[in-house]
């Protein structure tokens, strides 16, 4: 078959989840989310959780016919791989596009620790297994046609050919950092070419450096036999990816290795067992977990780690060096995820962050392996210092960490999409408290403003209020209490920014005035980026985690909150769709004017706890579960980011939800399931019972933690950290008394708490 369809339900199932057994990793459909709404798709990544070696089939996304080839790394989530290798038939060529092959998901096996497909046109089956630097592949080839293997560098680098069976080298990632690969194969090799950029042979060679240089390998083997490729990588030298290799991989025992990344995830995701909801349920479930481990991954290399924040190689044995991250994306609930999971190794990923301070000068954004690439805006790190902070994980350098949080928020600038110091844009905030924004049409006068993310204005403005909010309570933590009232004061700057005519965060501009002429759903051009982000004014009125008591009272109360809340999800577009899309592209997943296709809306729907109405926080939780998060390609209702959409799903399919990271509590909402088991590093377990949960029995009718009554929609992290258990009596109809006290509402600070 040369053309693609999409599966039918079962089929997918079947060939894609590839379900063994019960195991948690039996429920894992690494297609789901591989048809995207919008940029990018998830892609059937083959790893160990927080791993170095992470591999899928290139290009990654579920409709694509062919199978490019498979990269020897992907090297930072959608931010680019290196090297590609692929088996072939009969003529070799350096021409990668002639290396393709269809494909076919009926033929093709997905899971986390172990991938296998048919390659139509060469008749090759190939699969493949990871262990934590080094990928272990089986290759067979059905025609008797000459075998080859075809490995290629994409970039600048470096093919050496050892000897019969090995061949290292490397390739030059965003133009500073090598990629080393070190690759042995079972069967010995016959014969080899290399070829450079322009395709032209270099039979004989031992070796070729510059501009793409590609080798093939040809085998004589007989009949359908199979051979074993093994690779190790290193981001540190050519030596290191060789004992990589050895040391994670030292024999050619394929089913050990496979066995051995089965037992790594059935541990990991084992961490919380459910029970109850349906198997497609428990495969979403799952899955978002398993998405969750995608970052952020050690590269560390026996007690040496390359750093792309000064490009150097370090040497400390006892280091534990972590990249790959998106705050903006992770820290809302990946983070929160991880600290209540697995602590101790969320407190390194926070050290790895001091380090890259250390050796930059700044706390990073969006820490990748080629150093800080500053995407969105906000300085978030702080949340998800003080989030592991009151969550008791102490294994990092609070001190320092605490330095470069200050240093962020009183010397950098906080444009979207920018490293470095501050701008007269940045000191007219410390002066005056909000972000200045200008009129529509008026020109830009500060160059250091992206052209195309713009000042993205209030959003700046609410989100540094929240994360000056985090800074403030580490702050006093830490007994600075002049630093505490100070910062304490500047996360109350949204307020500056709330237009109590319109009811919306508003843009003003730089003499005070409101923007003239705003429309909080379409003012601010492609995806209002001139005064928010990616979404409209309806999503970031609630952008005040931190405050949510204080978002009341400027709403005019409780009632009024609550009105307000039911209106975003019914509100109309206000354009013809397609018109709508245009200018907010980024906006999917839509019910009225909320957006669950992207993480400023996480923790909207939780937010009617905060207000006495905790019945809706059930019945819209469940809503917005069933209907954006399916078993299909088309599962996932925006960009996930490697973790950042899947962890409201982990959270909200358990029943509850981190609204403030920094904030030690969570909101209960309407467990999926009957009975969810996590298991807490400390050997404790946090039980939460539902009893007689289903798709009807989405309300609390009443509960009790560790066996007393319980009319709060929220518990604390102490209240759960020692082991606790939930029991939550579920019915068809809502109880309109449970949670509605106004005593009862999640606190809205931590001293509250």
């Amino acid at each position: 078959m040369k053309s693609i369809c999409l599966l039918s339900f079962v089929s997918l199932i079947l060939a894609s989840c590839n379900q063994q057994g019960s195991d948690p990793v039996d429920f894992v459909n690494p297609n789901i989310g591989g048809i995207s709404q919008l940029l990018e798709t998830t892609v059937p990544l083959v790893d160990l959780p927080n791993s170095m070696m992470r591999v899928y089939r290139l290009p990654g996304n579920y409709q694509a016919e062919k199978i490019n080839g498979f990269p020897f790394i992907l090297c930072g989530h959608r931010n680019g791989t290196a090297g590609l290798i692929m088996p072939t038939s009969g003529k070799r060529s350096a021409d990668m596009k002639r290396w393709q092959s269809y494909f076919d998901h009926d033929f093709e096996t997905c899971t986390p620790y172990y991938y296998s497909v048919w390659l139509e046109d060469p008749d090759i089956n190939l699969e493949f297994t990871v262990a934590e630097k080094s990928s272990f592949y089986q290759i067979r080839w059905n025609k008797d046609e000459q075998k080859n293997l075809m490995i290629g560098v994409t970039t600048n680098g470096l093919v050496k050919v050892i000897d019969n069976n090995t061949v290292e080298g490397y390739e030059v990632y965003h133009d500073k950092v090598k990629v080393f690969f070190y690759l042995k194969t079972e069967k010995s090799f016959s014969s080899d070419s290399i070829w450079n950029a322009e395709n032209k042979s270099e039979t004989g060679i031992a070796e070729l450096t510059g501009s793409n240089p590609t080798v093939a390998l040809t085998f004589q083997i007989a009949g359908k036999a199979k051979t074993g490729i093994k690779m190790g990588v290193s981001f540190v030298d050519s030596e290191q990816a060789r004992k990589n290799l050895e040391s994670d991989i030292p024999d050619w025992n394929f089913e050990l290795i496979k066995d051995k990344g089965r037992e790594r995830w059935n541990k990991a995701l084992g961490k919380i067992k459910v029970k109850g909801g349906t198997s497609d349920q428990k495969t979403v479930f799952y899955t978002a977990l398993y998405r969750n481990y995608e970052r952020m991954v050690n590269i560390s290399e026996d007690g040496r780690y390359y750093s792309g924040f000064d490009d150097a190689i370090h040497n400390d044995n006892d280091t534990t060096f972590y990249v790959d991250d998106w705050m903006w994306d992770t820290y809302r609930a990946s983070h929160p995820l991880q600290a209540m999971l697995n602590p101790e190794i969320e407190g390194l990923k926070i050290q790895s962050y001091v380090r890259m301070y250390k050796q930059s000068g700044w706390m990073p954004s969006f820490p990748i392996l080629f150093g800080d690439n500053p995407c969105m805006n906000g300085h978030h790190s702080a949340a998800i210092i003080a989030d592991a902070y009151f969550k008791g994980i102490r294994n990092f350098d609070i001190q320092k960490a605490f330095d470069g949080l200050r240093k962020n928020a009183m010397e950098a600038t906080m444009l979207p999409w920018r490293n470095g110091p501050m701008c007269s844009l940045d000191s007219f905030y410390l002066e005056k408290g909000y972000y200045p924004a200008l009129s529509p049409g008026e020109k830009e006068t500060v160059a250091l403003v992206h052209p195309f993310e713009k000042r993205q204005a209030v959003a700046l403005t609410l989100g540094h209020s929240y994360d000056d909010w985090c800074l403030a309570q580490l702050a006093k933590a830490l007994g600075k209490n002049d630093d505490f009232t100070y910062f304490l004061k500047r996360s109350q700057n949204f307020r500056n920014l709330f237009n109590s005519e319109t009811g919306f965060f508003a843009p003003r501009t730089a003499d005070g005035n409101w923007v003239k002429d705003f429309d909080p759903k379409f003012s601010g051009g492609l995806g209002n980026r001139d005064y928010y982000d990616e979404n409209n004014g309806w999503t970031y009125l609630w952008d005040v985690q931190h405050d949510v008591s204080g978002l009341i009272k400027l709403l005019g109360g409780r009632e009024k909150f609550v009105t307000k809340l039911d209106q975003l999800f019914i509100e109309p577009l206000g354009k013809w769709k397609p018109d709508y899309l245009q200018q907010m592209p980024d906006a999917t997943g839509q019910v009225g004017q909320f957006v669950m296709g992207n993480e400023p809306a996480l923790h909207i729907p939780y937010l009617y706890n905060y207000a006495g109405a905790p019945w809706k926080t059930q019945q819209r939780v469940r809503m917005l579960l069933d209907t954006w998060f399916t078993n299909s390609p088309f599962g996932i209702p925006g960009d996930e980011d490697g973790g950042g959409l899947s962890a409201f799903v982990v959270f909200s399919d358990m029943g509850f939800y981190p609204v403030t990271p920094g904030m030690p509590v969570f909101n209960i909402g309407s467990p999926v399931f009957t009975d969810i088991t996590v298991k807490l590093q400390n050997h404790k377990t946090f039980r939460v019972i539902a009893r007689a949960s289903n798709p009807r029995n989405k309300y609390i009718q009443s509960a009790t933690l560790n066996g007393k009554p319980w009319n709060k929609p929220w518990f604390t992290w102490d209240d759960i950290k020692n082991g606790a258990e939930l029991n939550l009596e579920m019915g068809p109809k809502p109880n309109y008394q449970w949670g509605s006290d106004p005593n009862d509402a999640p606190p809205s600070s931590i001293q509250e708490s």
